[in-house]
């Protein structure tokens, strides 16, 4: 057997084997050792029974068509007032165009999330998904994080069954799973008071899958969060995949604290080290999502392509333009090739899959 650092560890070793669910004292095991590889070892074990040797990454294109917010989050370094200098709004057409630009790159999905701006009526956004559909035909559009949902629901005095139909008979096509912060009330009262609960969140999803439409789900860690805090997020997905199983991925996302309300209080990045274990021990405890994500804007590539060796099974896309985490200061790269993300994945010894947002196998049969 593997040699532990941690004898604590073996434990969980002998339930992971067994393919048995880790319980929430099993993730504070987790959480409290320093046995960092013994962790990932653990990880990469549920990673490959479940994926294999396969690595997965998306063509795909980001658009924020605003980052007008009326929540003004403290997390949040990307959502300004109306009447700021930065503040800036697409236009239809500009939206359109920015996904036109795409075209020729073989994207198989348009990603939509913005800020929740004051003046748009729900129709704004109904065409918005009408014109990138008809511009791109057979492009998935992910678009809309939870948040943005429950506003159009609250915009439009419409329910969030009436809202999420009437999108998907546009053109919507899945959920991105934004929003999710930390689900524990005394966290959100903190940082992001007028944002929608955790329970909220949850409901808007729970509707979702319903209705057939896939999503993801985040968690955004490193900020005033504790550990027992992260667990029963985690728990919480896990509750809800068992209910409906309309979740495809989670990911993880490391906060930065750059230019946030949050700034004073949290000087400093997550580690690379807490970054892994974030990952690991997501991979451990969400044993019935199939997919582990390291966004690779968040942790940087060089870690994303170490991860796959932590639980992690998909690094997400070329994204071309990413808004949101660079106003909080990352100092990633806005997009990457299709080129360096094969090279990231080949040189970590895994397989390259090029998938749609579905996780269906466009490519991977590369050269």
């Amino acid at each position: 057997m593997f040699a532990f650092a941690d004898k604590n560890l073996e434990k969980i070793y002998d339930k992971v084997e067994k393919g048995e669910r880790l319980s929430f004292e099993d993730g504070l095991t987790l959480f409290n050792s320093s046995d960092l590889i013994g962790i990932g070892y653990l990880a990469n074990i549920v990673r490959e029974r479940k994926n294999g040797n396969k690595a997965y990454f998306i063509v795909n294109r980001h658009i924020n068509p605003t980052n007008i917010c009326v929540n003004r989050c403290k997390l949040c370094a990307f959502g300004v007032d109306k009447d700021s200098p930065e503040a800036y709004q697409m236009s239809l057409d500009e939206i359109e165009a920015r996904a036109l630009e795409s075209k020729d790159d073989g994207i198989s999905e348009i990603h939509i999330v913005g800020g929740l701006h004051p003046d748009l009526p729900f129709d704004f956004y109904v065409e918005m998904v009408e014109r990138v559909s008809r511009a791109l035909p057979g492009v998935h559009i992910q678009a809309f994080t939870a948040v943005e949902i429950d506003y159009f629901s609250r915009i439009s005095g419409k329910s969030l069954e009436e809202v999420l139909t009437i999108l998907k008979n546009a053109g919507l096509g899945s959920l991105p799973g934004g929003g999710a912060e930390v689900f524990s009330e005394r966290v959100r009262k903190k940082i992001c008071e007028k944002k929608i609960s955790g329970e909220r969140w949850l409901e808007v999803m729970r509707t979702a899958h319903k209705l057939g439409l896939r999503s993801n789900a985040t968690m955004l860690y490193g900020h005033i969060e504790t550990v027992e805090e992260r667990l029963m997020h985690l728990i919480k997905l896990r509750e809800l995949q068992d209910e409906t199983g309309g979740f495809m991925s989670f990911i993880p996302l490391a906060f930065h604290p750059k230019n946030t309300g949050l700034e004073g209080e949290i000087k400093t990045l997550t580690t690379g080290v807490e970054d892994l274990k974030m990952l690991a021990i997501s991979r451990l405890m969400l044993d019935n999502f199939d997919h582990i994500k390291a966004f690779w804007i968040m942790v940087g590539p060089k870690l994303a392509q170490i991860s796959l060796s932590f639980g992690v099974d998909d690094i997400d896309g070329t994204v071309v333009e990413e808004r949101i985490t660079h106003a909080a200061g990352a100092t990633t790269s806005q997009a990457m090739t299709k080129k360096e993300i094969l090279h990231l994945i080949r040189e970590a010894g895994r397989q390259p899959v090029e998938r749609d947002t579905l996780y269906n196998v466009v490519r991977e049969d590369f050269e």
